[in-house]
C-alpha cells in the first residue's frame, strides 16, 4: 500500500501577519515571481495573529487556490513572537525562512540565503545597512539600543539585524528547545550560536499599509530584550543604593560638624524635600527594576500557552 503522507518540502516560508490585507496580495505575487524556481518544493505558512481586517479571508482564498499555501489563525492577537514560534513549530521543510508580509524583507534574497545554508552554514541572517525612510528619533534610539545591548549582554546582537532568516533543521530544533515564554528572538538567535552568514541590504519601506510598531511598543520590546538577556539592571540598582548609603553618611557628618562648629540649626525645607524626592525616586526605580524580573518569573511559572489556534488549513 502506497504512503499518502505529504512530501516534505525543501523550503518553508513562515510569514507572521497582523492586519496586512493591503500588503498580502503584493507579498504573495512577489514570492511567486522571485521564487518561481522553487515551485513544488516550497510551502508558505501564514500565521494570522488575530487580525481585525480581511487578512484571514485573503489567506483562506490563497490557500484554496494554491496547495502550497497553509495557514494558522490565532484566537486573538498574541504578538509577533508568538506568531513566529507557531510558524516555526508548524513548518515542515528541510529549510525554514521567516519573513514579514509587509515587503520589507525581500524574497529575492532567499535563493542566495538557501545556497549559503546548503553550503555549510546553519543560518543565513539579514541586516539593514541604513534606516532611510525611518523617523530620525526612532533611528537614533534604535542604534542606542543595539549599542547598549552590546555593553550589558554577552551576546552579539548585530545592529540592523532583522527577523528575516533562513535556517536548517538543526538550527530550528535549537530554537524550539528553548522553552521560555518571554521570547526576544533578536537575542535568542545569536544566543544559540551556530555558523551564520549575513546578508546586507538597503532599507525597504512597506509596500502598503501602516506599521504596527509604534515608538512605545518598540520601547517596551527593547525592555523585554534587556531583561531577558542581562542582569545588569539589578547590579545598577544595587550600586545606586550603595552610593546613596555613602552619600547619606557624608551628609549626616556634614550636618553634625556644622552644628558643633557654628551651632546654627539646619534650615531649608527646599533642600530637604529635594533630597527626599531624589531618594524616593531611586528607591522606586530600583523596585521597578526588581519588579520587572519578578514579573518575568511570574509569567514563566504560570505556564500558559503562548498562543491559541482558532483555525488552520
Amino acid at each position: 500500500m502506497e504512503s499518502t503522507a505529504p512530501a516534505i518540502p525543501l523550503l518553508s516560508l513562515v510569514v507572521p501577519c497582523y492586519n496586512e490585507e493591503e500588503s498580502l496580495p503584493l507579498f504573495y505575487q512577489d514570492v511567486q515571481e522571485k521564487l518561481s524556481s522553487l515551485k513544488g518544493q516550497m510551502e508558505i505558512l501564514f500565521i494570522d495573529d488575530g487580525s481585525r481586517d480581511k487578512t484571514l479571508e485573503i489567506i483562506r482564498s490563497l490557500a484554496g487556490a494554491d496547495p502550497m499555501v497553509h495557514y494558522m489563525s490565532f484566537s486573538r492577537n498574541f504578538g509577533k513572537e508568538a506568531a513566529m514560534l507557531a510558524g516555526l513549530q508548524g513548518a515542515r521543510g528541510e529549510y525554514i525562512a521567516v519573513l514579514d508580509a509587509d515587503g520589507q524583507d525581500p524574497p529575492a534574497l532567499i535563493p542566495q540565503m538557501l545556497e549559503a545554508v546548503q553550503g555549510g552554514y546553519d543560518c543565513a541572517g539579514t541586516r539593514r545597512v541604513n534606516r532611510l525612510g525611518e523617523p530620525p528619533v526612532r533611528s537614533f534610539f534604535a542604534r542606542r539600543f543595539y549599542a547598549l545591548m552590546q555593553r550589558i549582554t554577552d551576546i552579539n546582537i548585530v545592529d540592523g539585524a532583522r527577523d528575516f532568516r533562513l535556517m536548517n533543521r538543526k538550527y530550528l530544533q535549537a530554537l524550539l528547545d528553548i522553552p521560555e515564554r518571554n521570547r526576544f528572538s533578536k537575542g535568542i538567535f545569536p544566543w544559540i550560536g551556530f555558523k551564520t552568514r549575513w546578508f546586507e541590504y538597503e532599507n525597504i519601506e512597506r509596500v502598503a499599509g501602516q506599521t504596527k510598531w509604534s515608538f512605545w511598543k518598540l520601547f517596551l520590546y527593547s525592555l523585554e530584550g534587556i531583561f531577558a538577556f542581562s542582569s545588569k539592571p539589578l547590579a545598577i540598582a544595587s550600586v545606586m543604593g550603595f552610593l546613596l548609603f555613602i552619600l547619606s553618611i557624608l551628609f549626616t557628618l556634614f550636618i553634625v560638624i556644622r552644628r558643633l562648629i557654628w551651632g546654627d540649626p539646619v534650615d531649608g525645607w527646599a533642600s530637604t524635600v529635594s533630597i527626599i524626592l531624589f531618594c524616593s525616586g531611586v528607591q522606586l526605580l530600583s523596585t521597578g527594576i526588581v519588579g520587572q524580573y519578578v514579573a518575568k518569573i511570574y509569567t514563566e511559572v504560570k505556564q500558559r500557552p503562548q498562543y491559541i489556534i482558532r483555525e488552520q488549513g
